[in-house]
């Protein structure tokens, strides 16, 4: 029987080439027909190997999910952005590679997440997703948190509700 090894760690500079890959996989993946193709394809360009060598030295903390040597996810979280909410800590972001998706690392991630905001005493947490995001949505929704908040994002011309799920 062959073990396979899973570790969620902070992201390291010289992982930086593989978190972006990563991140344009799953983004195109996640948003492709849902945010306009230019906008799309913008925030994704922008955030090359370079934007995230300088992310895992910036001030929220930078996760990433290894399985067997390969970055398969990520996750950035930090101090909630949502001054109208109770809840102190955020998930930014929490994504995996589409081929990792639906074997359960995304729930090991969250849970991973959730327990560094907890042990740097946040109080509670909102993770924000768009609403059209089935995937997502339905992932918050499932790991048990409540639909709460609401705001919208521009995406060029194309306006999309986002929500947030909150977790006391």
């Amino acid at each position: 029987m062959k073990t396979v090894s899973i570790e969620v760690r902070p992201g390291e500079p010289h992982e930086a080439a593989a978190i972006a890959s990563v991140h344009r996989a799953s983004w195109l993946q996640a948003y492709g027909g849902l945010i306009p193709h230019r906008p799309l394809i913008r925030m994704v360009n922008r955030r090359d190997e370079t934007w995230w060598r300088k992310a895992t030295r910036g001030p929220a903390t930078l996760l990433v999910i290894d399985v067997a040597g390969t970055i398969a996810g990520y996750a950035t979280l930090g101090l909630s952005r949502a001054r109208a909410l109770p809840q102190e800590g955020e998930i930014y972001e929490l994504y995996l590679r589409p081929e990792y998706q639906g074997m359960g690392l995304g729930r090991i991630l969250f849970r991973e997440a959730r327990s560094l905001l907890r042990s740097l005493g946040c109080e509670g947490l909102v993770v924000w997703c768009l609403e059209e995001s089935d995937q997502a949505y339905q992932f918050f929704h499932s790991a048990g948190g409540n639909d709460v908040a609401e705001g919208m994002e521009d995406f060029g011309e194309k306006h999309l509700k986002k929500v947030g799920f909150v977790w006391n």
